[in-house]
């Protein structure tokens, strides 16, 4: 690998930091002319992130879909920001799913995600890119953390066995990030979403995230005429779920307004029980019938609460409640139902 500048042929920095911030930089306003790279422009989160650059000024945004350029392919990856020099990147390309898919695919959650941030993030230092955003997720906390859940709880207790080797990738990516600060003294970040949801979700039956899951049963319920829906659990576990347009926002804010080397957790700091969300979707969609609740099925976590004390202090906060951020990604997922991820 090329060494950054500033660094010894060894390969120790000569402006490492172990402090709470880089020394000699301080975040400000990013250069909307520059060019501006973000892994997995076309998934959920990348592509609210691309939007709300646009909507921001950014000129000269780059992105390719996964047929373009193969995350998981290091000489392709390396060419392709040797070509394209970005000077900030968002690395929000990931495999995501929900509990079935996580339990059933365990070694490609794992594997293709640890090669998607090593390459990216390798490739990133190669070109001394100077400011980096790593998206992890909350599934990186202790499955029985206490709530709400503080950055610091992370590595403390065991994780949730049915997302586990996702989580452990994760945690590898946030340690990445804290080892270029470290060793090579670049203001990377961190940022831990809550449950997301929104524009572009996956709405597949058997890959999908709960709420994107719930939308879609219970419209066609509405839609095929059922008196009844069948969700998976209890539904008496706590979810936080925050709007994808929200998260995309707070990403920017950020990358202009926060530098340390803990991972800052985004949501809202609220929460409800499944049973609740999917009362609110049954409302949005129009459902009328009866819900009744598949107890052989797992619950998951039993709750999932991010303390978001850190991201209000570096002065940011959602828009977007849960029934109307519902109700718009209902109309979303009806507008554009021919042409969704499955």
């Amino acid at each position: 690998m090329d060494r950054p500048s500033g660094t010894t042929g060894l390969g120790m920095s000569t402006v490492a930091t172990n402090g709470s911030a880089v020394a000699g930089y301080t975040p400000g306003p990013l250069d909307r002319d520059a060019p501006f790279y973000v892994a997995g422009h076309r998934g959920l989160v990348g592509s609210a992130i691309w939007r709300q650059l646009k909507a921001s000024g950014f000129s000269d945004l780059i992105g390719r879909s996964s047929s373009e350029l193969d995350l998981k392919d290091r000489d392709a990856v390396f060419a392709f920001f040797e070509e394209t020099k970005p000077k900030t990147v968002v690395l929000a390309a990931a495999k995501v799913g929900g509990i079935l898919a996580n339990s059933t695919y365990p070694v490609d959650f794992l594997s293709d995600n640890l090669r998607i941030q090593v390459n990216v993030l390798d490739a990133a230092l190669a070109q001394n890119v100077q400011r980096v955003l790593f998206l992890g997720s909350s599934c990186i906390y202790p499955k029985l953390a206490p709530q709400p859940i503080k950055e610091e709880y992370l590595l403390t207790g065991h994780l949730e066995p049915t997302n586990d080797a996702y989580a452990i990738a994760k945690i590898a990516g946030i340690l990445q990030i804290q080892s270029v600060r470290k060793q090579y003294g670049l203001p990377w970040i961190s940022a831990m979403p809550t449950n997301l949801y929104g524009p572009g979700d996956n709405f597949s039956p058997k890959g999908s995230h709960v709420l994107p899951a719930l939308i879609r049963r219970y419209d066609e319920a509405r839609r095929d005429g059922l008196d009844t829906v069948t969700n998976w659990g209890s539904g008496s576990p706590r979810r936080e779920f925050l709007h994808v347009d929200d998260m995309a926002a707070a990403c920017i804010h950020l990358l202009e307004n926060y530098d340390g080397p803990e991972q800052v957790n985004v949501g809202t700091g609220e929460d409800a029980t499944i049973k609740e969300i999917a009362s609110i979707v049954a409302s949005a969609v129009g459902f009328e019938g009866k819900t009744e609740w598949d107890t052989t099925k797992p619950d998951g976590t039993p709750q999932k609460l991010l303390d978001v004390n850190r991201l209000r202090n570096a002065g940011w906060k959602p828009r977007t409640s849960l029934p109307d951020g519902i109700a718009s990604t209902v109309s979303w997922y009806r507008n554009n139902f021919t042409t969704l991820r499955i």
